[in-house]
């Protein structure tokens, strides 16, 4: 049977309750009404007529003709509303006496003799209103019996009806929710068993089908995706690079046989470890969970020897959420000792050259000196042509110089305490000839009674010489540079603003790498001056920065932290 045709038939069901109801309780009150019209006709009238004939009786003193009139009016209605036994004879007997009276005169007569039958008539039909009214109300106590007898019997089961109807499209309703949850859960063994013949019956049918379907599927495909895990980790296993594979709550998933060794632990102490709760344990794990990714190298020592790796994070994100991430850890040990040596290479070449570089110099500036010989127009040209170039490869072999340093990570660093106004001394002096050969005004502001810091003095007059250098170079002529020292906190500021075509946004990220040059600026540097600034700064403990606006110049500040 089909749900649709179940739920007509309950609908049915409760609709031929009502009817039944309904049909019991008309046809009660329709006899208890035809009952009471019955005892108002029977028994009610005709007592109303005896009432009618017997004030006539007491008027007849009064007025004969209305006696004559009104009884015989009455007597005629009570004999045609005869319904007792023995109200005809009463009645007949009543007609005979009045027919008398009429006849001999009502002067003659003994009117109250008729009041005897009307009394009679009275008692009888009085008596059959209360035995007809005893019969009402057995009729109506029945019928209350009966409608409470059959309203009681329909309410259980109208009841019953409405507590179980319901579950009977609801239960299967509820199995169906939660097997489609078990489903979602990838519980593919779910099946609903419905033992009916209608729509839930073919529903869980289809429902089992599918998820046999499903079952077969994920059984199929689990053999795939366990052999591509297999390759995959096979893949990883092999690779040179140490891999390390993190969920999005930093728990680890795996890790290749390069990394197992590196961190010094084995996969069985790795995989499903949150990786912060190993870090506290693990030196090297805390190292690559908190170093910056993609900046420095970082150092292990592995295969006997100190090697160097980049380390890189990959994050993995599925549907623009973030889903884990990988740290590769790339061995560069062979680049590095190939840039250690070039590195050297190239400090040995420099620190060689520095030597007949300043021969040079000095033998220029003795062909400048009348003493050893005068020199035409021409030979004055060429010496000073010499002494240009030397200075100009002598500042390039001590950038190199300096450089090397940095990279081999040898800076020579002489902390003492240092006088602001030293620093800002020693570069003005420096760049005297400079700014006045441009017309450049140097204009300081420094308070005179700011702290000393702590700093190498040599190192950081080198950083405020190589600023303001820039600025003078890259100012107009008749320009000012300003120089500033403020105090900040904790540390000491100084700051080289200059007014000239700025640095667009683009390039300030870039500008204290190595070799890097501001497209269409000046090409005589080397791309090397700020690079160490930045390297000579930062061993200090400071910070070096800059602030550019394209057509209105550029700011170069760096904080040195002062004496406490």
């Amino acid at each position: 049977m089909q749900i649709k045709t179940k739920l007509k038939l309950g609908l049915g069901f409760l609709f031929s309750v009502i009817i039944l109801l309904s049909s019991l309780a008309i046809f009660y009150i329709y006899n208890i009404s035809k009952q009471s019209k019955g005892i108002l006709k029977d028994n009610y009238e005709s007592i109303q007529y005896a009432a009618s004939m017997i004030r006539a009786i007491d008027n007849i003193e009064k007025d004969s003709l209305y006696f004559l009139t009104h009884f015989e009016t009455n007597l005629k209605l009570q004999q045609n509303n005869i319904t007792e036994v023995g109200e005809k004879e009463y009645t007949d007997d009543l007609i005979k006496q009045f027919k008398k009276i009429k006849t001999i005169g009502i002067k003659n007569s003994d009117t109250k003799s008729l009041k005897i039958p009307l009394y009679k008539i009275t008692d009888l039909n009085n008596t059959a209103l209360l035995k007809k009214n005893q019969q009402v109300q057995q009729t109506v106590d029945s019928f209350l019996l009966s409608i409470c007898l059959i309203g009681g019997i329909c309410f259980v089961i109208v009841f019953a009806f409405i507590i179980n109807f319901p579950g009977y499209i609801a239960n299967p309703i509820k199995q169906l929710t939660a097997s489609i949850k078990q489903i979602a859960s990838k519980n593919y063994h779910q099946r609903l068993n419905f033992k009916s013949n209608d729509e839930f019956g073919e529903l869980a049918e289809a429902f089992n089908s599918m998820a046999e379907q499903l079952e077969h599927f994920e059984n199929s495909n689990l053999a795939k995706i366990m052999f591509e895990k297999k390759r995959i980790e096979t893949i990883i296993n092999n690779m040179k690079d140490a891999i390390i594979g993190l969920s999005e709550k930093r728990v680890i998933l795996f890790v290749n046989i390069q990394a197992s060794q590196l961190l010094g632990l084995s996969e069985k102490q790795l995989i499903g470890k949150y990786a912060p709760d190993v870090a506290i344990t693990n030196d090297l794990m805390n190292l690559i969970l908190n170093s910056d990714a993609n900046i420095k190298p970082i150092k292990i020592f592995s295969d006997a020897k100190e090697s160097y790796f980049n380390k890189e994070n990959i994050s993995i994100v599925s549907d623009e959420k973030p889903i884990g991430e990988v740290i590769l850890l790339k061995n560069i040990t062979q680049f590095q000792e190939l840039d250690l040596a070039k590195t050297n290479f190239i400090a040995t070449i420099s620190h060689e050259l520095k030597t007949p570089i300043a021969s040079i110099k000095l033998s220029s500036k003795l062909l400048e000196d009348s003493r050893v010989g005068a020199l035409n127009e021409e030979q004055k040209q060429l010496v000073h042509n010499i002494k240009d170039d030397s200075a100009r490869l002598l500042k390039i072999t001590s950038e190199v110089l300096n450089m090397a340093q940095v990279e081999t990570g040898k800076i020579q660093l002489n902390f003492q305490k240092v006088n602001a106004k030293d620093i800002i001394q020693y570069a003005i002096d420096s760049l005297k000839f400079q700014s006045d050969e441009k017309h450049i005004k140097l204009e300081l502001n420094m308070k005179s009674d700011l702290p000393q810091v702590n700093a190498d003095l040599e190192k950081t007059a080198w950083v405020l010489v190589n600023l303001l250098s820039n600025a003078i170079r890259y100012s107009p002529e008749n320009q000012i540079v300003k120089i500033d020292v403020t105090e900040k906190e904790n540390m000491l500021e100084f700051s080289v603003q200059d007014f000239g075509k700025g640095i667009d946004t683009i390039y300030q990220n870039k500008i204290f790498d190595k070799f890097f040059q501001v497209p269409g600026s000046n090409k005589n540097g080397t791309g090397l001056g700020l690079a160490i600034a930045k390297e000579f700064i930062v061993a200090q403990n400071g910070k070096i920065d800059i602030i550019s606006t394209l057509g209105k110049g550029t700011t170069f500040y760096f904080q040195i932290p002062i004496v406490i």
